[in-house]
């Protein structure tokens, strides 16, 4: 037994990622104090059981704004253009509060589903003015005893053809928003709209985050624009584009140049299983392209890329129940994946969407938050083939959630 000053908390038995057996982990003060096999000390005590530990899953990407509309607009859409046309004929009419409880909604859910890390986009233009903002701000001070919510603002209907829609950007930046965003496929100058984006990011100091090229034609796209604003700026490491849908319909070797500028220029990409599976290719009369450009295969060529959820019950994606273990392994179903490559699938949802998100102290190691959740799998290799129930989560340390395992009632003799 190796002995070690007092800890308030000490995980028994956890097996991590990084390690063949099964490990214990002290907690002191909300941080990761020791990490060894059988510490010697008293303290609070949560026997993991030999199950696999991970410091929680990380959303790059998801709208907590215009979550949960299903039941308000009647939906038949089908489109891209129609699901932006429903959202729009909404949002005049959200409050405060209605955003504030579609969003909390969403936020328990993911926080059962163990996502301790989140980066929500807000829209903002002259329809919605700052509410949802004000909203989704509330709810990241409510909610941090469970998550950490990181905001980007964007004008999802256009920028330079949305008069006031820039000035309230401004207002938000200065206000906390931490990340800027972009949709340059919805404005009439595009490479104007990027321009602008970058300006402010400059400016406020914050990242990048785009919503890129949401169709599956090839022979036009903003990708260019993007590395050549991203390198002009030396931005490298702090852009990130969603979607990018277009990749997925290149030839191999358009592909192979794509995924190397990509590469060169730090531009990393997220991709969005459940919404671009839905509105790509919708109208195909027979052999329906998926429109899932394939992650795992970009970060074998060296491009930073996550899976994220985006939408949840609403006209851009009328699913989803905000648990990225699910979402990994729809990912990995559609995108054939290998069983070779289940492992970049958990990377997905884990630890390269953090290093997307630049989060610096993500990770089951010495002096990071003790953010921790249990998954009901002693191979980590297997978490998303077997969907396993995930049993428990801790936010520096705190628990924060618990689920019962399901009961048999066999019957009797």
């Amino acid at each position: 037994m190796i002995t070690q000053p007092a800890f308030d908390l000490v995980f028994r038995n956890a097996l991590l990622r990084t390690s063949s057996t099964p490990v214990d982990i002290g907690v002191k003060g909300g941080r990761i104090a020791a990490i060894e096999p059988q510490l010697a000390c008293e303290a609070l005590e949560v026997d993991v059981a030999g199950r696999l530990a991970l410091p929680g899953f990380v959303d790059s990407h998801i709208h907590l704004d215009k979550a949960c509309l299903l039941g308000r607009c009647g939906h038949g859409h089908g489109s891209v253009s129609e699901a932006i046309r429903a959202v729009a004929g909404m949002k005049t009419d959200f409050t405060v509060e209605d955003v504030y409880a579609r969003g909390a909604k969403v936020l328990e859910r993911a926080i059962v589903h163990g996502t301790t890390r989140m980066r929500t986009h807000v829209e903002i233009d002259p329809r919605i003015g700052l509410r949802g903002f004000e909203a989704v701000k509330a709810l990241k001070r409510d909610y941090a005893w469970a998550i950490d919510l990181s905001v980007c603002v964007f004008p999802q209907e256009g920028l330079t053809n949305d008069p006031g829609a820039e000035e309230l950007l401004i207002q938000a930046l200065r206000a906390g928003g931490e990340v800027v965003g972009g949709c340059p496929y919805t404005d009439t100058d595009p490479n104007a709209h990027l321009e602008r984006v970058f300006n402010l990011a400059q400016e406020f100091d914050v990242d990048v985050d785009l919503h890129l090229d949401f169709d599956l034609d090839p022979s036009w796209w903003h990708l260019d624009e993007v590395c050549r604003q991203t390198e002009r700026r030396n931005y490298q490491g702090r852009v990130a584009i969603g979607h990018a849908t277009k990749l997925s319909a290149l030839p191999p070797e358009q592909l192979k140049a794509a995924t190397a500028q990509l590469a060169s220029a730090g531009v990393a990409v997220t991709v969005l299983p459940a919404t671009d599976l839905y509105l790509m290719g919708r109208e195909a009369t027979h052999n329906a392209p998926r429109g899932l450009t394939l992650a795992h295969k970009l970060v074998g060529d060296g491009v930073l890329c996550s899976v994220a959820t985006n939408n949840v019950l609403n006209p851009f994606t009328p699913f989803g129940d905000a648990s990225l273990l699910r979402m990994a392994n729809f990912y990995a179903n559609v995108a054939h994946t290998s069983v070779g490559d289940f492992d970049t699938c958990l990377d997905l949802v884990t630890e390269l969407p953090a290093r997307l998100m630049n989060l610096g102290d993500y990770g089951l190691k010495v002096g990071n938050p003790a953010d921790l959740i249990v998954l009901d799998v002693k191979d980590s290799r297997f978490a998303v083939a077997e969907l396993p129930d995930i049993v428990m989560g801790f936010k520096s340390g705190r628990q924060t959630f618990e689920r019962q395992p399901p009961t048999l009632f066999r019957p009797g003799p």
